[in-house]
């Protein structure tokens, strides 16, 4: 290795540095990417949902001119429930309570809530179906509902909502009043804070309610948002089963699986867009949670591009060494050709000739086997003699000892 250092040149070894360094960059970057995309878990519910990637994830944002009802809602989920079926996609898990999709919808607005200490005037999301699957905001106290709930007369407060009405964040049982009707408070919720987080719409308190009482205590424009987890076949099945199922004006609705938003094609498809990606002719007021994933995209498409940059340079560098390799080489593909088959050649006398020696050393280790056996029989007869010729020189000197 040393001789090795010693004969490369000043040049070749800052090129080396160089390329390393940009090698270890890139694999920085792709490791924040993957952990940046990781923490988005409110586009990765088709994951939670189903690990081995059976199912996809869609979402759909709706303008104030779409008119979407509960009652467009079930007959989506009614005409769902019937492509499935017609589609042999049936539920093959042995809880009889499992369920091949799960869906949510929700609605912006504005929302007045009151108790004996003060009232305030809240944003809050009116929301239907299982919500709290797709956006799962941390739980300072008490617990999530369901939109599909029979009681409709819940409401989950964020930590500066709670300070204001009750002056403090362990108050879930207690009751607010909501144009005078009791409700009560199920839960409280930490805001997410930052700077994206505030631009993406989370500015202010926020309260959670079911739709119907925003519907009829708060100020909404109708359901503004629809999610879906359901099966995906083949690929975008999903996708274009909601898009035309919706029944929706194009101008009036946005459609996007969220499941492989974050993916390299994603990302390099939104760097070529660059420009355009901003521009939006549709009246369509994102959600918070969507603001924040598009935030993301464009940091995660950015962070992609740099990774590209930096890993331009050490396959460049690789490209030149083939090709000086290539054209200083001494070999030609006959003389590869006729040294693979020599190596061919040699493995197999080699293999032949181990064979050849296990079967020596067994063949060996019979006649060692035997040949112990004899020279143990030669020795016993060799010390047999040598006492017999002892006894003989022993009587012989006791004879001549006896004459004298």
């Amino acid at each position: 290795m040393k001789k090795w250092l010693r004969s490369l040149s000043g040049r070749q070894i800052k090129l080396g540095i160089s390329t390393g360094s940009s090698v270890i960059v890139f694999l920085i970057l792709t490791g924040v990417i993957a952990l940046l995309a990781g923490k988005q878990t409110e586009q990765q519910v088709s994951r939670r949902w189903d690990s081995e990637g059976g199912v996809a994830q869609v979402s759909c944002f709706f303008s104030p001119n779409a008119k979407i009802t509960q009652d467009s809602i079930e007959s989506f989920e009614h005409s769902l429930d019937n492509a499935l079926k017609e589609a042999s996609i049936e539920q093959d898990s042995p809880n009889p309570g499992a369920r091949l999709w799960v869906d949510a919808y929700s609605a912006d607005g504005t929302i007045t809530l009151s108790t004996d200490r003060g009232s305030i005037e809240a944003d809050a999301l009116g929301i239907g179906g299982d919500f709290f699957l797709f956006h799962q905001p941390l739980l300072l106290n008490g617990s999530y509902f369901s939109g599909n709930d029979l009681m409709q007369d819940y409401v989950i407060l964020d930590r500066e909502a709670s300070w204001q009405l009750f002056g403090s964040t362990d108050v879930a049982g207690m009751t607010v009043n909501i144009a005078g009707r009791p409700h009560m408070v199920i839960g409280v919720v930490e805001r997410p804070g930052g700077k994206l987080y505030e631009a993406a719409g989370l500015d202010g308190t926020r309260v959670f309610v079911s739709y119907e009482t925003l519907s009829a205590y708060g100020q909404s424009g109708g359901i503004n948002h629809f999610e879906i987890v359901m099966p995906n076949p083949v690929k975008q099945y999903a996708e274009n089963y909601v898009r035309e199922q919706l029944g929706t004006p194009e101008k009036e609705v946005e459609v996007l699986e969220n499941s492989s938003r974050y993916q390299l094609g994603k990302r390099l498809r939104l760097l070529l867009d660059f420009g355009t990606r901003s521009m939006n002719g549709k009246a369509i007021i994102y959600p918070y949670w969507e603001n924040v994933a598009r935030g993301y995209e464009d940091i995660l498409a950015l962070l992609t591009l740099f990774q590209m940059l930096f890993l331009i340079y050490p396959s460049g560098v690789a490209l030149v060494w083939i090709v000086i390799r290539w054209k200083n080489k001494t070999w030609t593909a006959k003389t590869v050709l006729v040294a693979l088959q020599d190596k061919w050649q040699r493995a197999g006398d080699r293999r032949r000739e181990q064979r050849k020696n296990g079967k020596d050393k067994e063949e060996k280790s019979w006649l060692d086997d035997d040949s112990e056996e004899r020279q143990k029989r030669r020795q016993q007869k060799q010390e047999e003699r040598r006492r017999r010729k002892l006894d003989k020189e022993f009587q012989a000197d006791r004879k001549k000892s006896r004459k004298r």
